[in-house]
């Protein structure tokens, strides 16, 4: 079986600490393709780019934080719809840059089924990540290399799923070069999630990233990023339509703030 993914997400980035600030907009285009080579064996290219965008998402994001008693860590008193990055201990500042390419990444992923039996499985997957953003403020090169263990259990209307991970990486600069912000070339990263089908076309997702932090010395990029995303899944045959939403809980400052996700599968 071959199956097509895309998706689209719209995100914000808030960070305000005494060591740096961070206010600025991001749109993610997503599109990979997965081959179940062997009923063991599977395999996905994934391509992404995420780009600097005004999607007009300040509004929004202080009135959700209202309607749910979340702080808003400083955002309400900003001018809205900025693009700036402060590296105060650094002196590095960056602005207006709106349009810019951010991300321009390629990641080949393999998994294979290691335990099979009922509704239970165990699989370990290997990933390579290839990033080139070739022009503009943010221009680099990266690559990284991921394992990672997943475990599911999955019944006609519960489905539970985990996974643990790690990454190493490897690049050529980064946009601040400051010896006090040491980052780390291997980190680790968890997940769980827990889908309910109402039938077989509705169905409801509530996930948790957790991801460790990426600074070795610095208060907040070395702590863990926690991410809760909750999502409405409808199957139609063998299309899929999903809407997310992601926000950021606990540390505030050390990954993206909100984003919201519209994606497409569709297998063959």
């Amino acid at each position: 079986m071959i199956e097509f993914k895309s998706s689209y997400t719209q995100a914000s980035v808030w960070a305000h600490t005494p060591a740096y600030s961070l206010d600025y907009y991001q749109n993610q285009s997503n599109i990979a393709v997965q081959w179940q080579v062997s009923p063991i064996w599977k395999t996905e290219l994934d391509y992404r780019v995420v780009t600097a965008k005004d999607n007009g998402l300040d509004s929004f994001v202080m009135g959700f934080h209202d309607l749910f008693g979340i702080g808003q860590n400083g955002r309400d008193e900003v001018a809205e719809d900025q693009f700036t990055m402060d590296f105060h201990n650094a002196g590095v500042h960056v602005s207006d840059f709106e349009g810019d390419e951010l991300t321009n990444a390629l990641t080949f992923y393999n998994e294979l089924l290691l335990f099979s039996r009922g509704p239970m499985s165990l699989s370990a997957g290997g990933s390579l990540f290839y990033n080139s953003v070739r022009s503009g403020q943010f221009a680099r090169t990266s690559f990284e290399q991921g394992v990672q263990l997943n475990y599911s259990y999955i019944t006609p209307r519960h489905s539970f799923f985990s996974t643990i991970g790690l990454v190493h990486r490897n690049s050529d600069g980064r946009l601040v070069s400051d010896e006090r912000l040491t980052l780390e070339n291997v980190s680790a990263s968890w997940a769980v999630g827990y889908e309910y089908r109402w039938n077989q076309r509705h169905s409801f997702v509530l996930e948790s990233l957790n991801y460790q932090g990426w600074s070795t010395n610095d208060p907040d990029f070395s702590e863990p990023s926690n991410e809760v995303v909750v999502g409405y899944r409808y199957r139609l045959y063998r299309l899929a339509l999903e809407a997310l939403m992601i926000e950021n809980i606990r540390n505030m400052d050390n990954s993206t703030d909100i984003g919201f996700t519209l994606g497409l599968r569709f297998s063959i």
